[in-house]
């Protein structure tokens, strides 16, 4: 028992740092940059505004969350991808997916049964809930309309 907490804590931990370095968006694009292949430090700064030690700062974040790896080669330091950090992270979001999946399938049926009970009434189009005209005015997340 004591060995699946350690282990959980552990995934969790490495988790945090996972998604740490995901959530930064030159982090990111580095790693897409990576995807193509290997590339030196000079390689990596120049699609960017900063300087070579925000970059080094960058990298090493992604190098103590196992997003990367470095290497020498000549004088060259080379950073590599390690995509497997990344697959635990699917796999983690994964979980949540079949619980969206479920979600969206009882809107779903809820709509269904809407419509079966709006045709049944003889309507085909359904009315606003709250008995106000439709409008263009945008709605906020609260389903209030907003002011602009």
């Amino acid at each position: 028992m004591v060995a699946l907490y350690n282990r959980m804590v552990m995934e969790a931990t490495d988790l945090d740092a996972i998604f740490g370095a995901l959530a930064d968006p030159t982090r990111r694009a580095i790693l897409a940059r990576l995807a193509t292949g290997d590339a030196k430090v000079a390689d990596l700064v120049a699609p960017f505004h900063v300087s070579q030690p925000a970059i080094s700062r960058h990298l090493k974040v992604l190098e103590a969350a196992g997003l990367i790896s470095r290497s020498r080669r000549a004088t060259a330091r080379l950073s590599h991808l390690e995509a497997d950090p990344l697959r635990d992270a699917t796999e983690w979001l994964a979980t949540y997916q079949a619980f969206w999946d479920e979600r969206y399938d009882q809107l779903d049926e809820l709509l269904a049964a809407l419509q079966r009970q709006a045709l049944a009434r003889g309507r085909t189009d359904p009315e606003p809930v709250d008995d106000e005209p439709p409008t263009d005015q945008p709605i906020n997340r609260k389903g209030r309309k907003s002011d602009g």
